[in-house]
């Protein structure tokens, strides 16, 4: 389980290390744009319900922290679905990860 950390607060997001090599890649590929963008996750049942949404620029620091020392094989589909997820109004949002031979929704 890794975690996220954002603009060093003491707030950290845990991700699975494979979600996260992902959003690493999604967010960074953005960020290395100077695209900002928001970032919305659920909390889930066990840590009260609810969700949270931040602003994402270039500017904030930010660390992906991985618990692994094995970098996982990436799926070129899940980055696009989630780049395209960051570039909604709704932005940036976790999407399970889909087959690689899934063809992408666009809406």
């Amino acid at each position: 389980m890794g975690k996220f950390i954002y603009n060093s607060s003491a707030r950290e997001i845990d991700i699975d290390d494979r979600t996260l090599a992902h959003l690493r890649v999604a967010i960074l590929n953005k960020l290395r744009r100077s695209e900002s963008f928001s970032m919305t996750w659920e909390h889930g049942v066990e840590n009260g319900s609810g969700r949270t949404t931040i602003w994402l620029h270039e500017s904030i620091p930010l660390q992906f922290v991985f618990s692994g020392n094995r970098t996982p094989k990436l799926n070129k589909l899940w980055i696009e679905q989630l780049l395209l997820s960051a570039n909604s109004t709704s932005g940036l949002q976790f999407v399970p990860e889909p087959a690689e031979d899934e063809p992408i929704d666009a809406d």
